[in-house]
């Protein structure tokens, strides 16, 4: 991918190769926090991305690291600096998860993102009368709604930027008949899944009620997959959506490693194409005038 990594993007890379450095190194994170005389959280917040890293402690960890390539040296020093700068997401930010803030930095820098959905249309996917109505089922306060229903709208430029990820999304067929905003909202919506299916970049599926209950439906979920130009050793990250709070896994590549299992199963018991097309039609002729 040619495109620049975001700020959250530099971040999670930063940490990938500081952690790279310091096993090169032979040296464990409490080892690290006694030569500088650190905490140990201190380390482990920072590989985790609890926290972000300054230039002075960054300097401080390579010279432990005996990272002294000046090249190299530079590359993680633009890398911290890059990290600290705003994304169009920041005037939002007050009105986000801070777990769904990094999802957004991942989903910008993937080179591929699959996935499955059994309760809502898409975030990606979604018009915005759609969203509007969905938010306003459960969001009391309308400056939070319009905050919500402003970033679905700019993160969709994805879904046509130049050498932007490629998008496979499997739709449970109940998605599509759950009517949220009335028959007029879902006639439109319907009418964009159409459209968006052609871009590209997209695939869209739909699971339909015959296939029964199969493995991996059990909640919504996102796999991200990077280049390794970008993520040398981490190529995924997962999100799996809750009730209450979404979990968002990195560095885990047998949970990985199954969701992608999870997500190819489903796809191939969905139908698409002309298929597709024609069960949007039937769904948009079943909908009250």
């Amino acid at each position: 991918m040619t495109h620049q990594l975001n700020p959250v993007a530099q971040q999670r890379k930063l940490r990938a190769e500081l952690r790279r450095a310091r096993e090169h190194a032979g040296l464990t994170q409490k080892e690290v926090a006694d030569l500088l005389e650190w905490s140990a959280s201190k380390i482990i917040r920072i590989e985790t991305g609890a926290v972000g890293i300054g230039i002075t402690d960054l300097k401080a960890l390579l010279g432990q690291y005996k990272v002294t390539d000046a090249k190299k040296t530079n590359e993680l020093l633009d890398m911290a600096r890059s990290s600290k700068k705003s994304s169009w997401w920041d005037k939002y930010k007050n009105h986000l998860k801070p777990d769904f803030i990094q999802f957004l930095g991942f989903q910008e820098s993937a080179s591929l993102v699959r996935q499955f959905q059994f309760l809502f249309i898409p975030g990606l996917l979604q018009t915005r009368e759609y969203a509007e109505a969905m938010f306003d089922s459960y969001e009391t306060d309308p400056e939070v709604t319009q905050s919500r229903v402003e970033v679905r709208m700019q993160r969709q430029h994805l879904l046509t930027r130049e050498n932007g990820p490629r998008f496979s999304f499997v739709l449970d067929e109940s998605t599509l008949r759950r009517q949220i905003g009335g028959a007029t909202v879902m006639r439109e919506q319907l009418l964009h899944l159409k459209e968006v299916s052609r871009y590209p970049s997209v695939d869209i599926h739909v699971l339909p009620f015959s296939i029964g209950v199969r493995p991996g439906m059990e909640n919504s979920f996102s796999v991200l997959e990077f280049l390794p130009d970008d993520y040398e050793n981490t190529d995924y990250v997962v999100q799996i959506e809750q009730a209450t709070r979404d979990i968002l896994l990195e560095n885990e590549p047998q949970t990985a490693s199954q969701y992608v299992e999870y997500f190819v199963t489903l796809e191939g018991l969905s139908i698409a194409g002309d298929q597709f097309d024609a069960t949007i039609d039937r769904l948009i002729a079943e909908l009250p005038t």
